[in-house]
């Protein structure tokens, strides 16, 4: 277990939610200051550096953002959204996880029993939930990892994510992102903060062999759309989540090519081929037994 982790598993979790909000609280008034003072990016800007890392038209792209790290933004997340809709155009997808929960899946699965699809907030950061509450954007019907779409394919991204009994099948989101040649980015975060799109690997092994779901399975009433109903679903064990070395692997997803060293804003930024991502980890796996938990095999 690393530092981070044995801190979070020793402090109580209603301490933790403050620190969050504080830590959150700051970061905007830190950005406010510096829109003040200094030259902010403008939308302009923005579509200029996504087309620069390899962004396009029609393109379908998963962001994970931490967004205080791009520096000044004019108008905010607002803003970001519009420019990397700019980009994708009429024929592209814009993709944002947007999990009611910033802790471990256990944790928050044992802590509820209904899930509102179009009102519970996402805890993934203050782009994420700007995105949303955006106009046309659909989510996803899974408790844990609910996640958001805008564009062509919106709705077939979204619909069906409670039917795996996980939250990384086949009809999730971040595999169905594979299906249409999608690209991940991670501005301002790696592997390690938001490794969504590896856990593919895991439903797509049979009888893989370590622990990473709990044996129960949870029901979660879902209210969705004017619709109540019931999804059945496992969550992670937290134990087997302590074993993770996400960020171990880029070094190997380099030397594949199937990601790139970026830049957006200020933020240190990763680019992924989201199939060929896959393909690596499915071909590493069987040759050498390489997963999260075994980088080196």
């Amino acid at each position: 277990m690393n530092t981070r982790d044995l801190i979070r598993s020793l402090t109580p979790p209603f301490v933790l939610q403050i620190l969050r909000s504080i830590k959150k609280k700051r970061t905007r008034q830190n950005i406010e200051k510096e829109l003040q003072i200094g030259e902010a990016l403008s939308c302009a800007d923005l579509e200029k550096e996504f087309r620069s890392i390899g962004i396009h038209a029609g393109d379908s792209v998963l962001v994970h953002c931490a967004f205080s790290k791009i520096g000044p933004v004019a108008g905010g997340p607002e803003t970001f959204i519009q420019a990397l809709k700019n980009v994708v155009g009429a024929e592209g997808n814009i993709l944002m996880p947007s999990s009611p929960n910033d802790s471990f899946q256990l944790e928050y699965i044992q802590k509820i029993q209904s899930f509102d699809v179009q009102n519970e907030p996402s805890k993934m950061g203050w782009l994420s939930e700007t995105f949303r509450k955006s106009e046309h954007v659909l989510r996803s019907v899974h408790p844990a990892e609910p996640v958001c779409a805008w564009g062509k394919n919106a709705r077939w991204l979204t619909e069906n994510h409670e039917l795996d009994g996980t939250a990384y099948g086949k009809n999730s989101p971040f595999y169905k992102l594979t299906e249409i040649n999608g690209k991940i980015l991670y501005i301002g975060v790696t592997l390690d903060n938001a490794g969504t799109s590896l856990h593919i690997l895991e439903d797509a092994v049979q009888d893989f062999p370590y622990p990473v779901y709990r044996p129960e399975s949870y029901k979660i009433s879902i209210l969705n759309e004017g619709r109540t109903f019931d999804v059945v679903t496992k969550v992670h064990n937290p134990e087997q989540s302590k074993k993770r070395k996400c960020d171990q692997l880029l070094p190997l997803f380099e030397e594949e090519n199937v990601a790139i060293k970026v830049k957006i804003g200020m933020a240190p930024t990763w680019l992924f081929e989201a199939k060929p991502m896959l393909e690596v980890m499915l071909n590493k796996f069987q040759e050498k037994g390489v997963t999260m938990y075994t980088p080196k095999g």
